[in-house]
Parts: C-alpha cells; structure tokens; sequence
C-alpha cells in the first residue's frame, strides 16, 4: 500500500478474548514446532519459551499502545521470532514458521510504518538467509510469499478499522452540529415570538395606562389586545418548543405564519399605535413556505426595532416578488438605537439558510432593513425536505 491511515497513532490493543485468541493460536503453532525436539530438546524448550513470553508481553498489554509503549514491539517481535527460527531448525516444513506471519499481522494492525516494514523487512532477510546460505530448499519463497501477504492483510484490516472509526467520528460530528442548528433554528423563533409580543403588548399596557386618565372603554379594548397578544404568544411558544416533541406530536403540526400573515401582522402594529404602512408588488400566494416564514420573521423582528428604538417614527413596508427573487424592505425614519445584536445577527441567519441575504443599516428615510431570496433555490430546498 502507497501510505498508511491519516490516524498518527496505532490502533488500541483488543481486550478480552482476542487476546487471549491471539495468544492461544501463537503458542499452539510454537507447540507443533517444538513437538521436533530441535536442535535439542533444553534448546527447543527454551526458544518456546522465548517466543511465547515475548508475544504474551507484545499481546497481553492493559492499555493501547502509545508512543511510549509501540517503541518495545519491534524488539519483542525480533526476540519472538528468534525464538521461532530456533525451533524451525533450517527446516522450511515446520509449520512452527506459521507464528512469523502471525507476528508480522500484529505489527501491522498495532504498529507504526517503520515497525511493520522493518519487521517484514527482517523476515524476508531471515528466509533469505535460511535458503541461500544454511539449507536451499525453494519452501522458503512460500514462506517469504505468505510474510508478505499476512503483513499486507494486516494493513488492510488496520485501514479499515481506522476508516470506520473515523466514519463514526464524522457521523457523531454531524448528529451534534444538527442538534446545535436545531437549537439555535428554536432559539430564534422563541427570539423573535417573545421580542415581538412583549414590545407590542408594552405598547398596549402604555396605552391603556394613558387612557384610564380619560376612559375605561379604551383601556380595556388595549389590555384585552395585549391579552389576546399575551395567548397568541404562548400558542407560538409552545409551537417552538413543539419541535423538540416526538414524531406525531400535535404541536408539531401546527401551522407557522407565512407570507399570508404579513399583512395580520401590520394591523397588529398599527392597533398598538405604531405608524406602519405596507404594500405588495406581486403574489405572495407563490411563495415557498420557507421563504415566507422567512418573511414573516424579518419583518417582525424590523418592527419589533423600529417600536423599540424608534417610537413614534414612520415605517414603510415593501414586499416586491418577482419572477425569480423576493425582495422586502423595511424603511423607518428614524435610527434605532444600540443593542445586542441578536435580532439582526437572527435576521442575517434566517436569508443566508434560504440562499438570501438580509442587511440593515443606515438608509432610505433613517433605517433601512432589507432582505431578498432567491426563489427557485428555496423551491428546490423545500421539496428537498
């Protein structure tokens, strides 16, 4: 293979009974090859011995290995396979020789870069030399063959391994920045739902404590607007919170205002006593619903700043839809004042989501918010959903 897995560090060492798999296997194949009794028995006795305390420390290991700890597999490695060639005895028919691969497999799915091909490296030179120099026998090229290809699989599985863990790092990812948009797609609506009811119902109790100087009649017809206010915006605010429910949910079906609802909530303005005038250019029936809760939104949250920092001053609504973009502009004759920038950093939010844009600075008559939307893109967006 041409590069290793971007992961810098080895994979863990498995727990349980893979080790213990591991190390069963190890010593069985050591077992067959000291059955021989080569060169000696005391000799075959300690070079099992060698070999399977060497790969119980390279295997049984509590923790994964680091850097401090990966530095000890190669030698381990070595020694165990010392210990191998020992029992082999120059004789390429001893199964016992099966133990290199399995050492080569674990220096790779455990190792770094260096260790596996340095290990592979060392093998290859060590059957070289068995069949070149000590007894030529063409079983070595098997034995060189199958090296090779058990560090190559090792290195596959390791890629894999490493690919799926990333795959559930980047899955992980994901599911929380879509739980972070959601909260922050619920926060904005519960921003502009509280802001807009608690300024327009203010408006209504300042005018009812105004008219009890005079009457009773007007001051009730404004506490029961800002009652009503009151009621729609805890419908709303349930509506919001509705979205965190389970599937099938009452609340989660409710409808969200639209474009149909711009021209409510100008009259709703305009009965607080706000100056607020409003006319359409074109047919906001065609509007995707996405776009006109968009809308909507912006729209509030202009009024709501424009009441807020503003009071008194004369406000000019625009919706403009053409054939391929929608265009709404808010126009107050007067400059709000300072505050915390949630409202107007929502409003950018909300059009950049749709592909739109949404500026508001000084402008027109005083201050001027506008926002457009692309139309086709917010079509295809909502049939995507």
């Amino acid at each position: 293979m041409s590069s290793d897995p971007p992961a810098s560090h080895p994979a863990g060492v498995p727990a349980g009974w893979a080790r213990w798999l591991a190390l069963a296997v190890f010593a069985a194949l050591i077992g067959v090859g000291l059955l021989r009794l080569r060169p000696s028995p005391a000799a075959a006795g300690v070079a099992a011995a060698v070999a399977i305390g060497a790969a119980a420390v390279i295997v049984w290991q509590p923790r994964p290995l680091g850097r401090r700890q990966s530095r000890y597999l190669l030698p381990l490695a070595a020694v165990a396979t010392a210990g191998v060639a020992v029992l082999g005895d120059g004789s390429s028919a001893n199964v016992g020789w099966f133990a290199v691969c399995l050492l080569g497999i674990w220096c790779a799915l455990y190792g770094k870069r260096w260790e596996y091909l340095a290990y592979l490296a060392g093998a290859l030179i060590l059957f070289g030399v068995e069949w070149l120099w000590i007894h030529g026998d063409t079983g070595w090229g098997a034995w060189m063959a199958g090296t090779t290809l058990a560090v190559a699989a090792g290195v596959l599985v390791r890629h894999e391994r490493e690919l799926t863990a990333q795959l559930r790092e980047a899955h992980a990812g994901l599911a929380e920045r879509a739980r972070a948009e959601e909260r922050n797609r619920i926060a904005r609506e519960l921003h502009d739902v509280i802001a807009h009811t608690l300024t327009v119902s203010l408006l209504h109790v300042t005018s009812a404590r105004l008219a009890v100087e005079h009457g009773l009649d007007d001051a009730a017809r404004s506490l029961a607007e800002a009652e009503r206010l009151g009621r729609e915006s805890l419908d709303e605010v349930r509506r919001a919170v509705g979205l965190l429910h389970q599937d099938g949910d009452a609340a989660q079906t409710a409808p969200l205002p639209g474009a149909a609802d711009l021209q409510a909530l100008i009259e709703r303005y305009r009965s607080a006593g706000a100056d607020a005038s409003f006319t359409v250019d074109g047919d906001t029936g065609r509007l995707p619903a996405t776009t006109g809760l968009a809308l909507y939104r912006i729209l509030q949250e202009a009024l709501t700043n424009a009441i807020k920092h503003a009071p008194g001053s004369k406000t000019a609504v625009r919706v403009e839809v053409a054939a391929d973009e929608v265009r709404l502009e808010v126009d107050t004759s007067g400059a709000p004042g300072t505050g915390n920038g949630l409202g107007l950093l929502n409003m950018r939010e909300r059009a950049e989501s749709l592909g739109g844009t949404c500026a508001a600075g000084p402008g027109g008559r005083g201050w001027l918010v506008t926002a457009s939307f692309p139309l086709d893109r917010s079509r295809r967006r909502e049939n995507a959903s």
